[in-house]
């Protein structure tokens, strides 16, 4: 019996050593050399693994960059910081994309929206949403329940009073894990620096809206018809904004009877130029309107009958030629 077990230990050992042999040469033999660069560009990450860059995570997006699969600025949540860190190590220059953010297209909280009835069910969006559409009649709107406050893994999202969703441009890193979550689609990405936003996801007819929704788009077109720069369109009875075509001159935003679209910040009331303006001519040609003239190498002037006050004028300008003046500086 022992010369049974002393010959099953032998042989069991001689198996062991053979396969770690044949591992080992399958090993050194169908080894491949992993880039440096992979660990280099996976460290200068913010490690959040959150998919914003459309990879499974940090070390499949460093691999990525690395075979020229993805951009050197594809990471959304490092910003220009990892984005030029990155393209230091690859060699590159820094393609950093512009910032997105979240933004809700619902302004109907429980202030502005009638009511269908109570809802005693799970307090969840998604839940709502299958069971009855909630309390609210309008079947587009925000529910209110916070699935996408819930799901976002930088607290860049908190429900108000008023039962609409909060977002926090800065925390927000673009991620659309709430967009993904949102059972209404009452979430986009939008440009960070985007100020015209249209509050309503409403196909329905304007007669409706009315009845349901004190700030929902009624299809007027009256914001289409007034914007300067042809950003905004009608689709199905709702006013869709063109973010890559908006100058933010705020215009739709004033003449929405409903008050549907909001203009985020302070509105430029004034644009002049000074006597630093050197006649180089990039003012002009950055005014979507041609509001500016002036010939070349001598002082430009603004028609304020024609300028909208958008301010890529002043955005465009090099020598610090172009004054923009807010409410707050005329009053």
């Amino acid at each position: 019996m022992n010369s049974i077990y002393f010959y099953s230990m032998i042989s069991m050992g001689g198996i062991a050593a053979l396969l770690a042999g044949g591992l080992g040469f399958a090993a050194n033999h169908f080894h491949v050399e992993k880039d440096p660069r992979v660990a280099k560009v996976e460290d200068a990450l913010p490690s959040a693994n959150c998919g914003a860059c459309g990879y499974a995570g940090c070390e499949s997006f460093a691999e990525a960059v690395v075979k020229g699969e993805a951009p050197v600025g594809g990471c959304p949540v490092g910003g220009d910081s990892v984005s030029t860190e990155i393209a230091d190590i690859m060699g590159s220059e820094n393609e950093s994309s512009e910032k997105v953010v979240a933004e809700l297209i619902c302004a109907g909280g429980l202030k502005e929206t009638k009511k269908s009835g109570k809802y005693d069910g799970i307090k969840s969006c998604k839940a709502a949403h299958q069971v009855n559409g909630g309390e609210k009649i309008c079947q587009y709107s925000c529910l209110g329940f916070g699935d996408c406050e819930a799901i976002c893994p930088f607290d860049a999202i908190f429900i108000n009073d008023n039962g609409l969703p909060e977002i926090d441009p800065d925390a927000c890193t673009g991620c659309g894990k709430c967009i993904d979550e949102c059972p209404r689609n009452v979430l986009l990405l939008a440009p960070y620096q985007a100020k015209n936003h249209i509050r309503c996801s409403s196909h329905n007819i304007g007669k409706i809206v009315r009845k349901t929704c004190e700030v929902g788009c009624i299809a007027c077109s009256l914001c289409l018809r007034a914007c300067p720069v042809d950003a905004i369109e009608m689709k199905d009875n709702l006013a869709v904004i063109d973010y890559e075509k908006c100058v933010n001159c705020g215009i739709c935003a004033d003449k929405c009877p409903t008050g549907t679209i909001e203009f985020q910040g302070e509105r430029i009331q004034k644009v002049e130029i000074n006597d630093n303006c050197v006649g180089c001519t990039l003012c002009a040609k950055a005014c979507p309107v041609e509001a500016i003239e002036g010939e070349i190498k001598k002082l430009h002037e603004v028609d304020q009958e024609i300028c909208i006050q958008c301010g890529l004028c002043y955005e465009a300008c090099n020598v610090d030629a172009v004054d923009l003046f807010y409410e707050s500086d005329l009053s």
